[in-house]
């Protein structure tokens, strides 16, 4: 029989009280104002989770100096490795100046990685100018038809976006340059 783990005692105001006196917010993806109902890592509102910076199962205390808050998808992409320093590496390694930018930015990513092009390089490759972007919001709103969010996740994973990404540059191809 599995035992159950007890709660974490700290309250997400303690955890958000404790790190804004010792982290630089410019180095996360949210401003101390707003951490305690946005992620740190990707910046989205979302209902967060208190994230152990050393496991717990590696003997990591459930205190504020050993705890940040993320979403449940950033939770899950945590590094789980004794290891804090590399812990802040990866968290700030991940920021976002903007909210609600991170997962597209990951898109673009993914994107880059299976077509070795930047979409930034694909939209210059096929003639993409500041006066298409109607066009390209056009094209878009078209892709996005053809999406779907994975049950339980809330929003697109990086590699839907990279194929949203895929299909605006194909149409816009296919529709403007021919």
């Amino acid at each position: 029989m599995k035992v159950r783990r007890p709660d974490i005692k700290i309250t997400i105001n303690e955890i958000v009280e404790y790190w804004s006196y010792q982290v630089y917010e410019g180095d996360l993806s949210i401003d101390f104002s707003e951490a305690h109902e946005r992620c740190w890592r990707c910046g989205y509102k979302s209902k967060l989770h208190k994230c152990h910076i050393i496991p717990y199962t590696l003997n990591g205390k459930d205190i504020a100096e050993n705890l940040v808050l993320m979403c449940r998808r950033c939770h899950r992409e945590a590094p789980n490795i004794d290891d804090k320093d590399f812990f802040w590496d990866w968290l700030k390694a991940q920021r976002t100046s903007f909210y609600d930018a991170y997962w597209t930015i990951r898109g673009a990513k993914e994107y880059e990685f299976i077509y070795n092009e930047s979409v930034e390089a694909a939209f210059q490759r096929c003639g993409v100018k500041d006066n298409h972007l109607d066009k390209v919001e056009e094209l878009m709103k078209s892709a996005m038809q053809k999406t779907i969010i994975h049950f339980g996740e809330g929003r697109l994973n990086p590699s839907t976006i990279a194929g949203v990404f895929r299909n605006i540059i194909i149409d816009f191809e296919r529709k403007y340059c021919a």
